[in-house]
């Protein structure tokens, strides 16, 4: 479900590129790409190993009736990815906004619980320090 070997794989591409590349210009790009696919691996890995404790969408579309699509699974999580991954150079107001959607997400009375593992999460993934 959860794989971080394709993320892994480009970031490690891009390393090469980087420590094989003569221009600077050039290898601050490959290099930045590969902090990119290594995070996304990261968040691949995390997703991996905490898939038991998510919330996930046909849980509750079950009551709905409606169940996302494999593809539009995939599209939520490569889109929550790239949110966290520029999270830092989000106006703080964009920031709040997004954490106080992300945060009603979950059920009602367990509102103030997700709102504090995004917290955590947040500030483990997205302050720019290596992941736990």
């Amino acid at each position: 479900m959860f794989t971080p070997k394709p993320f892994r794989a480009k970031a490690s591409e891009y390393g090469e590129l980087a420590r094989s590349s003569t221009d600077p210009d050039q290898k601050r790009a490959y290099r930045n790409s590969e902090r990119s696919f290594t995070d996304l691996a990261d968040n691949e890995q995390w997703l991996a190993e905490n898939n038991q404790n998510m919330v996930h969408s046909s849980d509750r579309s079950v009551a709905t009736g409606v169940v996302l699509a494999a593809e539009e699974e995939h599209i939520l999580r490569c889109m929550g990815a790239a949110v966290i991954l520029q999270w830092n150079t989000l106006p703080p107001k964009l920031q709040r906004e997004l954490y106080d959607a992300a945060g009603a997400m979950g059920e009602v009375v367990k509102t103030s619980d997700l709102r504090g593992q995004i917290a955590r999460f947040l500030h483990r993934h997205a302050s720019g320090d290596p992941p736990a």
